[in-house]
């Protein structure tokens, strides 16, 4: 908890500083009522008293019942100014961090659990600095101060008070003890909630087609069962406090006026007044006691939460990044465009087997590569290690005869288009998807717009949509088809006019027809890019300049599509699963 509270900036630590001022201010002014009590109580007590005698003590409390009042506003209007500012900062401070992690981190805390830590664990750490500005601090300062002033009226009232205390002490560790491992079970609870929500509301589609909302629902069901069983076992726990509260602070008056009755009663007529002003004033202070303890448990009711969710936001503060940024940005070489593999190996990290062994090419500038194999034989993977999504285990990946580790990030993504396997759609219309490779700088020009959306054969369904180029996407694209999807996908990649293209299976939801004119667009209108293909069909990649095979991680062949042909079992055995022979030799 203190780790995390340590990312708090100047303004928030003086906005703290004043709160606990106000605080000390508002805890004197509440003791300072006890003591005009007790000097109402003995005027009263004293014989021939006037009503104009008890107007200075009671004006007195009145300005102090206000001046409690004005400070403890102030000190909430800071403490929530501290807790939503603290806390809009720390969400910051955790989606910045998440956008530098690589795809192992990612995968690592798994992406329902960094939705709750940005928000849940974050709501509870800002509701414990809310309230512990205003509680926490006042609850020891009430308690200190109150006990200093009944401390020496009378031994066994104060006796009476600290038993009281204890049990109150002894009532909140036990709780603490039966129910800070359910806090912490409770959160990686919600993270499984989220992660079933979430797998529910994306795979909507093969839910419905494969009338699987019955077990859905089952599966749904039991992490909100688990869950809601936590909450409730925790939320009975806290429950016990209040009416044990209760009974306590009435125990404790009752034994206070029965031993005070029985001090009266043995006491001589001078004392008897003075005693039962004593008497008033200390049932007073011991409430404030046990009061400022019932505030410490309000704070350790939320307290195991709020520190489980601190450690859980630290844990992603505090995790490197694997990928991290290189100090080149700059041209730093003669060479643009180039892409080589240099004896490149790469395993994931929690894997022991690899998933390339030994890959060597090189990729010149305007030169079309293409990348071939099964499933699983790792084309996505090396495509992946471009744009270092992940680092090559072994070897080097150089672009432009610079190790892509060099690089800044920014500057080495700026170089490529990357268009991923699944096209991702943004919320938004046309020329904002089209438009969001500029770096967040704006919209493109809608020249530059229109001719993306041209080469990538999107130009026909955009303009038949209602509004056109300013026709409404939806997240992740559900109101359009996938062929379309991929084609805004690609167009994006093109307006970007990089040095590199990067084309992971995007040409599958395309039919032939789309797919033939796509590649020879993008042959006479980008032909100084350097394009890089990974494609399960052999009629996309048969013109590229250089054919990489792949199979179980190893490179088993390299040239073009008829030297393949000729020297490549793997190559001719998947060209034959796609192709007839004839088909083949006539190069179709």
């Amino acid at each position: 908890m203190i780790k995390v509270l340590k990312r708090m900036n100047r303004k928030e630590f003086v906005f703290v500083l004043v709160s606990i001022l106000f605080v000390v201010i508002q805890v004197w002014l509440d003791l300072k009522l006890p003591d005009y009590t007790s000097k109402i109580t003995q005027i009263i007590s004293t014989p021939n008293t006037k009503i104009k005698d008890l107007q200075d003590p009671a004006f007195r409390m009145i300005l102090c019942a206000l001046g409690s009042l004005v400070s403890s506003i102030i000190v909430g209007y800071f403490a929530a100014n501290v807790a939503a500012g603290f806390a809009k900062k720390i969400r910051r401070d955790v989606f910045h961090k998440v956008e530098k992690f690589g795809m192992s981190e990612i995968k690592q805390f798994k992406t329902a659990s960094l939705i709750t830590r940005t928000t849940n664990d974050i709501t509870q750490l800002q509701m414990f600095i809310a309230m512990g500005l205003q509680l926490l601090i006042k609850a020891p300062i009430t308690a200190i101060w109150a006990i200093t002033k009944i401390f020496n009226k009378s031994w066994q009232w104060t006796a009476i008070t600290g038993g009281a205390v204890l049990v109150l002490l002894i009532m909140i560790f036990v709780l603490m003890i039966l129910v800070l491992p359910k806090f912490k079970k409770m959160q990686s609870l919600i993270d499984n909630l989220n992660n079933v929500t979430r797998e529910q509301l994306t795979g909507i589609r093969v839910v419905r087609a494969f009338n699987a909302e019955g077990y859905q629902e089952d599966k749904f069901s039991e992490a909100n069962n688990d869950l809601t069983s936590t909450q409730m076992f925790t939320q009975r726990m806290m429950a016990i406090i209040s009416p044990v509260m209760i009974f306590i602070m009435t125990g404790l008056n009752l034994a206070i006026y029965y031993s005070g009755a029985y001090m009266i009663d043995a006491a001589n007529m001078n004392d008897k007044i003075r005693l039962f002003g004593d008497m008033i004033v200390f049932s007073s202070y011991s409430m404030q006691v046990v009061m400022s303890f019932m505030m410490l448990s309000m704070i350790f009711i939320i307290y195991p939460r709020a520190s489980i969710s601190a450690s859980r936001i630290n844990e992603v503060l505090d995790t490197d990044e694997s990928i991290k940024s290189g100090k080149v940005n700059l041209k730093a070489s003669s060479e643009v465009g180039t892409v080589e593999f240099k004896n490149v190996s790469f395993k994931y990290p929690d894997s022991e087997e690899y998933m390339l062994k030994d890959i060597s090419f090189k990729a010149l500038k305007g030169q079309t590569v293409a990348f071939i194999g099964s499933t699983g034989s790792g084309k996505s993977t090396l495509i992946n290690l471009i744009p270092r999504f992940y680092d090559a285990t072994e070897g080097e990946v150089l672009v432009d005869d610079i190790d892509v580790k060099d690089y800044t990030l920014e500057y080495l993504y700026n170089k490529i288009g990357y268009i991923p396997q699944k096209a991702v759609m943004f919320s938004g219309d046309i020329n904002y998807n089209v438009s969001y490779g500029n770096n967040g700088k704006g919209k493109k020009s809608e020249k530059i717009i229109k001719k993306a959306i041209k080469i990538a054969q999107a130009k026909e369904f955009v303009e038949k949509m209602p509004e056109k180029y300013d026709s409404f996407v939806s997240q992740g694209g559900t109101n359009i088809s996938g062929g379309q999807k991929q084609r805004i996908s690609i167009a994006r990649a093109i307006a970007r006019d990089p040095e590199i293209y990067i084309f992971d299976d995007s040409f599958s939801a395309l039919d032939y027809k789309t797919d033939y004119n796509l590649r020879k667009e993008l042959k006479s209108e980008i032909k100084d890019a350097t394009i890089l293909i990974v494609a399960q069909r052999i009629g996309t990649i048969k013109d590229a300049d250089q054919i990489i095979v792949l199979d179980n991680g190893k490179m088993v062949g390299k040239g073009t599509h008829d030297q393949l042909l000729k020297k490549c079992k793997v190559y001719k055995e998947i060209a034959l699963s796609q192709l007839s022979k004839e088909e083949l030799e006539n190069g179709k």
